[in-house]
């Protein structure tokens, strides 16, 4: 009797799995996106029920690596591939940032018991092997690391200017959302850059556009810098935050299929958001801003923009000039002073060679308010450039 009992039971829990798309959602929506996708493949019910599921997660995750470990491989790869399998999102854009040192560092090769010098194509090769396939991915390496780790996005956020770091931005499908990459190369017979790509890549007549990340490549080589205000200057425009910095190189962008720049080339990647619900703003902190009172000042001005906190991203772009140094050997001063002021935003970012941005608000209503009238000059050196983007709300 006990024997038949449990039976019925099974067929009652096999009657309930199979016929009612509420239940089947709930149980669903505990999975992480991996094994959802596995379950998706039972039947038609629970394909659509975790079709639905995917669809409502439209906050984005991260993955974090701040501790460096076994020399095979980068801390981030080892990171992304144990991690992915917990996260609840579909990547659809992909930002990952590495230190320059360790990404295309030295590692040890046990088979012939020697080190060799790790390859960052390699390494880029691995992160983008990990992620899907019809993911758009932008990967930078930069002298150094901001970042929130993983748990809760109120976590501290970390200042990491020496050692082995990274972290992946995964941005999901959000409803109202665009997000894209762009790549402008310099070319070697054109002084004057064709502004028709602007447009080719969603970056003029496009009333949606509302936050522009810029990142500046082999700023070192000549001509870059005037190169890079071929760039920014024409994007310029009170309605749109630019924000961004020089990098060490990128070293993805899989929407081109192209891996890796020349050696001897210099450029502009990026990421473009678009969409009326999303709200920005960004403060600069120039080189008078170099105490605990002038950091959190600046913060001030920042939180008076009156960002919602909510399905928000912080960035930092900061010289590696600043950090402990600037400050006077008390480290991780600025992402603080944020953490202060914002206790619910995860805050990324990088030190780097140049810094791209300005005092900067743009709300849902389109009010603006900035430092000058005239047309602010972007490029700077020395500064950190502390941006917000609020994405919208979720359900």
């Amino acid at each position: 009797r006990g024997g038949g009992g449990a039976m019925e039971s099974a067929a009652k829990g096999g009657f309930v799995l199979a016929n009612l798309a509420e239940v089947v959602e709930r149980v669903l929506g505990f999975l992480p996106t991996k094994a959802l996708l596995r379950a998706a493949c039972v039947c038609r019910l629970w394909r659509e029920c975790a079709r639905r599921t995917l669809r409502a997660r439209q906050r984005v995750a991260w993955v974090s690596a701040l501790e460096p470990g076994p020399a095979e491989s980068h801390t981030l790869v080892r990171a992304l591939a144990r991690e992915l399998e917990k996260v609840h999102v579909l990547p659809q854009t992909v930002l990952y940032i590495a230190d320059a040192e360790t990404f295309s560092g030295h590692e040890e090769c046990h088979e012939q018991k020697k080190a060799r010098k790790r390859n960052s194509k390699e390494t880029a090769l691995a992160l983008e092997k990990l992620l899907p396939k019809r993911c758009q991915v932008l990967g930078l390496v930069t002298p150094g690391i901001v970042v929130t780790p993983m748990g809760s996005s109120s976590n501290q956020p970390q200042e990491i200017e020496e050692g082995e770091a990274g972290f992946a931005l995964l941005f999901p499908k959000i409803d109202g959302v665009k997000i894209h990459t762009f790549h402008f190369s310099k070319d070697v017979k054109n002084r004057v850059f064709d502004e028709s790509k602007f447009a080719e890549a969603g970056l003029k007549n496009n009333p949606d556009l509302r936050v522009v990340l810029l990142f500046g490549y082999n700023s070192w080589k000549s001509g870059a810098t005037r190169f890079l205000h071929q760039i920014v200057n024409p994007l310029n425009e009170k309605s749109i935050i630019l924000a961004g910095g020089q990098v060490e190189s990128f070293t993805s962008l899989t929407s081109e299929n192209n891996h890796a720049q020349p050696g001897d080339a210099c450029g502009v990647v990026g990421l473009a958001f678009s969409g009326p619900q999303i709200q920005s703003a960004t403060v600069l902190l120039d080189q008078d801003v170099a105490d605990e009172r002038t950091a959190e000042a600046a913060m001030q001005r920042l939180k008076a923009a009156n960002i919602p906190e909510h399905n928000t991203i912080g960035f930092m772009f900061a010289c590696v000039g600043r950090g402990y140094r600037h400050y006077k050997t008390k480290r991780n001063m600025e992402a603080d002073a944020f953490r202060k002021f914002f206790p619910n935003v995860p805050l990324f970012g990088f030190f780097g060679h140049g810094e791209i941005g300005c005092d900067r608000i743009v709300t849902g209503n389109f009010v603006l308010r900035e430092c000058n009238d005239i047309k602010d000059d972007l490029l700077h050196g020395y500064t950190t450039v502390m941006t917000l983007i609020h994405l919208g709300s979720t359900k």
